[in-house]
């Protein structure tokens, strides 16, 4: 079984695109909403989840771990590879997809503050950049409309206008989804940024890395099974998670 998690439910973005992928094995989700969002807790606090809920995973049988969460990724992700007995595998923004595509020179990086201020992006953007200028823009509320199952009112459009239009304005051509709810908003952003503008989403590049560690693993198919976790309520959770995995995808409550 492969195992997924993220602070809600935003990791689904990244669980289909493996789903898509890897159809024949088993995968499971963990959504931890009762403690959602992850972006404005503390670094300990994160890693203390992360690590939690990885260890619980293990004991379901997880034989691969997906930290689908980009603040889980930059707190706590070398911790995880170093305490976990299994393949671990993180997220980061596609900021080098994003300076090899940009015409301008000007990339935006649209994330949560947990991922924007953490030493996992500073060294990316050190390592990448080069002479592209990165502006970042921490995303408030993105997360929770997303959570909500809100991804085309009106109120959402005027969230997401509040932090694109101020990039794109800025000479910004190349926009990265720098955390996993905000391709579920990639049809609000790439309309309100208009089409000039490129969006990088790197859950596809995420799947075809966990493809590839499947097979040097040796990890064998199973029934094509999918179900999850949450820590907040399955009656709340479940709404918003069948429409965004499109799936019949069983939910149970856990008390890690």
């Amino acid at each position: 079984m492969i195992a997924f998690f993220d602070s809600g439910l935003g990791g689904l973005s990244v669980f289909s695109e493996v789903r898509s992928l890897l159809p024949r094995y088993d995968l499971a989700y963990f959504a931890d909403s009762a403690f959602c969002p992850y972006g404005p807790k503390s670094v300990s606090f994160v890693r203390e989840r992360s690590l939690t809920i990885g260890r619980w995973l293990i004991d379901q049988g997880a034989q691969m771990l997906v930290v689908a969460c980009n603040t889980a990724s930059s707190a706590a992700l070398e911790m995880l590879r170093d305490q976990l007995p299994i393949p671990v595998v993180g997220m980061e923004p596609g900021l080098k997809p994003a300076v090899e595509s940009t015409r301008s020179g000007r990339v935006g990086i649209l994330a949560t503050t947990g991922t924007l201020s953490g030493g996992r992006f500073h060294k990316l953007v050190e390592r990448f950049a080069g002479g592209v200028e990165v502006l970042t823009q921490p995303c408030a509320g993105w997360v929770e409309q997303v959570e909500a199952g809100d991804l085309s009112s009106d109120t959402t459009r005027g969230m997401v206008a509040r932090y694109v239009v101020p990039l794109v304005a800025r000479g910004a051509d190349t926009l990265v989804l720098g955390c996993t709810h905000y391709p579920f908003l990639r049809p609000l952003v790439s309309d309100v940024a208009g089409p000039g503008v490129s969006i990088i989403d790197t859950g596809p590049a995420v799947a075809r890395q966990v493809a590839r560690l499947v097979a040097c693993h040796e990890i064998a198919p199973e029934q094509g099974r999918i179900y999850g976790w949450t820590s907040g309520d399955p009656a709340d959770v479940s709404p918003v998670l069948r429409r965004l995995v499109r799936e019949d995808m069983p939910l149970a409550h856990s008390t890690i």
